[in-house]
């Protein structure tokens, strides 16, 4: 009951309210009637779509070489590219800025790319790498050119976990939020960043909670296509071992993988540019800006000093982890034991809770935030103002996560060990204790270090909530930057460098975690 209570109170109800206030005094007819209303669904749809076809064309030749190469370092591969899913989008916005003064669409296109190529590369290549090499060969025995094999007979094969791929990527890309912030300006908005500004500078709630219900649609519609896809996926397919399939590379496979390395080489792009731009001024190079961060900017833009936003972040991020990680440990735990529950009701009462786990990966953190600031002032002690209202939106964003990367595990538990151990007199507890944690530990860890990460970047929800008096990082990154000032801009890519440099750091000893475990189909 503890997982759904708190998606009842910290989830469902915010939203809800904000779908009821969209809904009075003609908010919703109000607002769908206006033309730029569409402009913005429009302009959202089509920067949304344009990123994810640039993003399943760069994913797919890295999907390859994790999937069908064996070579030396394809682990740091698999490392790299994950790298960018997991830094904070305020850190993605101001790379792109500094490669790309001028911002604009293709900016945000390409940030948005950028930003999730590590979904299509580790979505699909967790499936290629899965999948019998021996049908493809035979199409080449018989003549098939190494195209038309591929097209004939793989790809089909992958299309499931490529349309479930891109259905995931569009989600974050429409309701990608410190990317167009950033790059847009007042220029290019969408949807995510129109409820923002109507919120916070123009005080139009019923406005933001009309365009929330229409980005709501939005995301429910791809969330229901990914899922078609993954069911699809599940099915349809049979697998062989990753060891089985993987090989040295032949003749035309060598361009395939140039081309994965030339992707990894964009990749780096950003980030190179972001560590430059951070000990670059006007005369040279210099430590200005990092040394800057234990003030609070030029003629003090800021309430905090930047170590201190560093430390509340630091704070709100293991807050927000160890909340998410009682519930969504938790709520792994009722799905298995549902799962091996016999009968169709406790499998239906499965789909159901695991879908409704989902969701809030779907709706956009900054619908979220706005939700909060509507209905947690009728809980006791209004909650609004308290300093767990921000750890506690960040949690509702990483459980989802968390769920995924543990419920594989938990659910390939061998049932006749537990089994053995209660025939030996074990409670429940320690049945859990001696035979699921040693087995699941690792996953449990990397779980929590992933969680820890998104937390630490988390932007939209917080943007809503913190306090003036105790921003997180990325809120105190995004003052900075749009405040006048060359000291203010330098402590702002210092910040960001210093954020990004603590992600590669616990992304990489997540992956060395994960390393020895299986994968199929899961990012």
């Amino acid at each position: 009951m503890l997982p759904l209570g708190f998606l009842a109170v910290f989830f469902a109800w915010p939203v809800l309210a904000i779908v009821g206030r969209g809904f009075a005094d003609g908010g919703v007819a109000e607002a769908l009637g206006e033309s730029g209303t569409w402009r913005l669904a429009g302009f959202t749809i089509a920067q949304a779509a344009a990123s994810t076809v640039v993003a399943v064309l760069a994913g797919m030749p890295v999907a390859f070489l994790l999937a069908r190469v064996r070579l030396p370092g394809t682990a740091l591969v698999r490392t790299l590219v994950l790298v960018p899913f997991v830094l904070p989008t305020v850190v993605v916005g101001l790379a792109f800025r500094a490669l790309l003064p001028d911002g604009g669409v293709v900016s945000i296109v390409l940030a948005n790319a950028f930003f999730n190529v590590a979904v299509v590369a580790r979505t699909v290549g967790g499936l290629w790498a899965h999948l019998d090499r021996r049908l493809e060969d035979s199409a080449r025995s018989l003549g098939a050119s190494r195209w038309l094999a591929f097209r004939s007979t793989t790809l089909p094969a992958l299309a499931p976990a490529v349309t479930a791929a891109a259905a995931v990527v569009f989600l974050f890309c429409a309701t990608s939020f410190g990317v167009v912030l950033m790059l847009g300006g007042a220029r290019y908005r969408t949807l995510e960043t129109e409820i923002y500004l109507r919120t916070v500078q123009y005080l139009d709630l019923p406005g933001a909670a009309a365009l929330s219900l229409v980005q709501l649609a939005a995301v429910v519609a791809a969330l229901a296509v990914g899922a078609v896809a993954r069911r699809r996926r599940e099915g349809a397919t049979r697998l062989r071992a990753a060891v089985e399939t993987a090989r040295r590379p032949e003749r035309g496979e060598w361009w395939v993988v140039g081309v994965a390395l030339a992707v990894l080489a964009l990749l780096l792009v950003p980030i190179v540019g972001l560590l430059l731009r951070s000990v670059s001024t006007g005369s040279g190079f210099s430590l200005a800006g990092y040394r800057a961060l234990t003030g609070r900017g030029e003629d003090d833009v800021l309430a905090v000093s930047g170590w201190e936003s560093a430390l509340n972040s630091l704070r709100t991020a293991t807050d927000a982890t160890v909340l998410a990680m009682l519930v969504g440990v938790l709520a792994a735990v009722v799905l298995v034991a549902l799962r091996r529950t016999p009968g169709r009701l406790a499998r239906g009462m499965g789909e159901v809770m695991d879908a409704a786990l989902m969701l809030p990966l779907g709706v956009s953190a900054v619908t979220v935030g706005f939700g909060y600031l509507i209905t947690l002032n009728l809980l006791p002690g209004d909650l609004r103002t308290s300093p767990l209202l921000v750890p506690f939106a960040q949690a509702l964003v990483i459980i989802p996560l968390i769920v995924r990367m543990v419920l594989p595990v938990l659910r390939s538990v061998d049932e006749r060990q537990r089994q053995a151990a209660a025939t030996l007199g074990a409670g429940r507890l320690r049945v859990w204790r001696e035979i699921d944690l040693p087995l699941t530990a690792r996953s449990l860890v990397a779980a929590a270090g992933f969680g820890y990460v998104v937390a630490l970047g988390e932007f939209g929800a917080t943007s809503f909530l913190a306090r003036p008096d105790a921003p997180t990082l990325p809120v105190t990154i995004a003052a900075l930057i749009g405040r006048p000032g060359e000291l203010n801009n330098q402590m702002a890519y210092a910040a960001c460098a210093l954020l990004m440099l603590v992600t590669v750091l616990v992304v990489t000893v997540i992956d060395r975690l994960r390393s020895g475990q299986s994968s199929v189909g899961e990012f």
